[in-house]
């Protein structure tokens, strides 16, 4: 074989090594975001499984007594799913939040910008990493619902409860980039999940069935994603439902699709992630 028609030891210059999608670096990447939770895994998985115990305890004691039913159900049933759910969404927002925080604030985020990552990559990654550590915190807090006395969660349509989880876990992902994006100093992060992941949790009918409030309470409430994200997931171990699952379902695809097409914006754009 002659030597021009060998084919050269490496790419000519200018030719694309990495045609489409950077796989390597994005497993890469998901790694370190896993690797980064699981490594302190008591706080990050099992303390919220606790806390969630006590939210159950506190509540099925205080409101529970007297074998009062909501959407048919014994109270403490019907709470068992919210709060399992609300660990979830709670620990997916901090997962992404804090990981892009920390990163700013000890000046390695270069580590995460300079390799050939793409931002739909470095989201995928990210809103992964959140997604896995929401899913380990919801087995962590079912296991323990499971075994505590005077709960019964069954799952009885297990395909709402994958759908509802995770479109609540990267919904609260996304919104978690954001905040870390946006964040200049804990006290921010601090901020937004106080002020407003908080009140959107505590106020989507985790506690309470949205069915039994006033007419324009009820529509506010209606408006608020948590409770779409609540109210399918809960559907799916209870069978009945606070709300049309339909609606809900379609909702929260849309809500997650403007928020990943802004998260990708901000990020491409390097807003306050580059020096």
């Amino acid at each position: 074989m002659n030597a021009e028609n060998k084919l050269p030891a490496h790419p000519e210059p200018g030719m694309p090594v990495i045609a489409r999608l950077n796989t390597e670096g994005l497993k890469t990447l998901y790694l370190k975001e896993v690797r980064r939770f699981f490594k302190v895994q008591l706080q990050t998985i099992w303390a919220p499984a606790v806390t969630t115990l006590m939210f159950l305890v506190i509540f099925a004691v205080a409101l529970g007594r007297g074998d009062i039913l909501i959407l048919g159900v014994p109270y403490a049933d019907f709470l068992g799913p919210g709060l399992i759910v609300m660990g979830m969404i709670q620990n997916s927002f901090a997962n992404t939040s804090s990981s892009i925080l920390v990163a700013k604030v000890q000046g390695s985020i270069i580590d995460v910008l300079m390799p050939p990552l793409s931002a739909g990559e470095l989201m995928l990654a990210w809103v992964g990493g959140a997604v896995t550590r929401a899913w380990l915190v919801g087995l962590a807090v079912w296991m323990v619902m499971a075994v505590a006395p005077g709960v019964n969660v069954p799952m009885k349509d297990p395909l709402l409860v994958l759908y509802f989880g995770t479109m609540g876990a990267i919904l609260l992902a996304l919104l978690g980039i954001l905040t870390g994006v946006w964040a200049d100093k804990f006290d921010h992060a601090a901020a937004a999940t106080n002020f407003v992941i908080q009140p959107l949790t505590l106020l989507s009918g985790t506690f309470y069935a949205v069915e039994r409030l006033g007419p324009t309470v009820a529509g506010i409430a209606h408006a608020n994603p948590f409770f779409h994200v609540i109210n399918g997931f809960r559907a799916g171990f209870l069978g009945v439902s606070d709300g049309p699952l339909g609606q809900s379902a379609l909702l929260l695809a849309l809500v997650n699709v403007a928020l990943w097409f802004l998260c990708y914006r901000v990020v491409k754009s390097g807003w306050k992630l580059r020096a």
